[in-house]
């Protein structure tokens, strides 16, 4: 599971999101941001949890707070992802899962008595200075979003 931990500065990265254009971690600085990483666009979990964030996200724009979502999957993917669910917030695209990595997110799973490398489910709550100030792992997709306002 990941390393990292409430008080260390975040990873930065550079990844294209549904569009192509790239995205850094920069771009969301001095406003919270929540980052957060998922198996695989249009899979039950995914969606279930894209969903709702899409549903809070007026209010996570009330409160300054930018989402973005990432995972191993192609920008095709993503595109067709957002626009099926009309997802409201930028989907990054970590071919190669680099910045999963980074993240310690990337590793070892499994799912009915099968094992395989993926990407644990796991959030990022990232402060105004670039700081973690909250790592979710584990979540439960229905119940995530509202978890993570609560906090903010």
């Amino acid at each position: 599971m990941t390393h990292l931990k409430s008080g260390d500065l975040a990873p930065s990265f550079e990844l294209p999101d549904e569009t192509g254009a790239v995205r850094t971690l920069k771009d969301f600085s001095g406003r919270n941001l929540v980052l957060y990483f998922y198996p695989k666009d249009d899979t039950p979990g995914c969606t279930i949890e894209a969903c709702k964030f899409r549903d809070d996200y007026s209010q996570y724009q009330a409160a300054g707070v930018a989402v973005v979502g990432i995972s191993a999957d192609s920008v095709t993917s993503h595109q067709k992802f957002k626009k099926k669910y009309s997802l409201t917030f930028p989907l990054l695209s970590d071919v190669g899962h680099p910045v999963c990595e980074l993240y310690g997110v990337w590793g070892r799973k499994k799912l009915m008595g099968r094992e395989f490398d993926g990407i644990f489910r796991t959030t990022f709550l990232i402060g105004p200075d670039g700081k973690i100030k909250q790592v979710y792992e584990n979540v439960k997709p229905s119940e995530h979003s509202q978890q993570i306002l609560a906090d903010v």
